[in-house]
């Protein structure tokens, strides 16, 4: 089993209009419904893959109601946590006209101590079933800052691997608890190294705790720089489409890759796949099939030499 962590999980809305204009009224076309948050997206794409997974996190008010109904039923595993507070909502507009997404995210419910520890209790019983964890996305208020530190000292007690994708101080405390992997974007890459070189930026990065950074770099693919060498791996082509939940996929492709024993050119190649072709689906979670298993074998991945790793 997979478990995913989604400590601020939200209920994802995304608006299509024919073109996005400041200013003015608009009518939305399509409209869908889906439970979010980073590790959500992540576990939904693993399910497809064909892998067990369980989500946790908080979910609570109407909102979260509304979330969990959407959940029931279906893979992945619902093991929220309940809280009094009302669940956020992110609003994803997609410019027809352009292709472009403005994204509106609420910060979530304030989290009490009482609730964390309940949080607690059921993460260290889930790891004692799980073959990996992904701790993923921003916290909610209330929850403190060195929140994902000690979920990664838990998982690596528990000697389940983990991998944390987060940003800002979160990623910088949660760095120094030596998790397994983090798979920063290049401006949360900027923001804790100075660096926007990225081979320099995710060296750095590696040497601040983690045993393996994975650097997403966009459209560019991605820089992976691990104990086992250096890899850089690129789509075959530019794509337009809705870039929301790529790099969700990639972090899925990454876990089910390391779960299944893949060598770290195929992991980087599954990622970049999932990565590209979650850009031509609707909304965040899903991936265009057919795209994925064409792009597979077409992924470029680069072996960097010892002397430049």
């Amino acid at each position: 089993m997979i478990l995913t962590v989604t400590l601020n999980t939200a209920l994802d809305l995304t608006y299509g209009v024919p073109a996005l204009v400041p200013h003015t009224s608009h009518r939305v076309g399509d409209i869908s419904e889906r439970p979010g948050g980073k590790g959500l997206n992540v576990a939904r794409v693993l399910s497809t893959l064909g892998h067990e997974t369980v989500v946790t996190g908080f979910a609570g008010g109407a909102t979260g109601a509304v979330l969990r109904d959407l959940l029931a039923g279906l893979p992945p595993r619902d093991a929220l946590v309940a809280v009094a507070g009302n669940t956020r909502r992110t609003i994803a507009v997609v410019d027809a006209s352009t292709g472009d997404t403005t994204q509106l995210n609420e910060p979530g419910p304030l989290v009490t101590a009482g609730e964390w520890a309940a949080f607690l209790t059921t993460y260290r019983e889930l790891l004692g079933e799980a073959d990996a964890v992904a701790l993923c996305g921003s916290l909610p208020p209330g929850i403190h800052v060195g929140a994902y530190a000690e979920l990664v000292r838990l998982a690596r007690t528990a000697d389940v691997p983990v991998l944390l994708d987060t940003s800002g101080e979160p990623l910088r405390r949660g760095i120094a608890a030596r998790p397994d992997l983090i798979k920063p974007n290049a401006d949360e890459l900027a923001q804790l190294t100075g660096s926007r070189e990225p081979l320099r930026a995710t060296r750095d990065a590696r040497r601040r705790g983690a045993h393996g950074v994975i650097a997403s770099l966009g459209a560019d693919g991605m820089l992976a720089v691990t104990p086992d060498g250096t890899w850089r791996a690129a789509p075959p082509a530019r794509v337009a489409g809705n870039p929301t939940g790529a790099g969700d996929s990639a972090v899925a492709g990454l876990l089910s890759g390391l779960v299944e024993g893949l060598s770290w050119p195929d992991r980087l190649r599954r990622a970049v796949a999932l990565s590209t072709a979650t850009v031509l689906a609707p909304a965040a979670g899903e991936f265009d099939r057919a795209a994925y298993e064409e792009l597979l074998s077409r992924v470029d991945v680069e072996e960097y030499a010892a002397t430049t790793a």
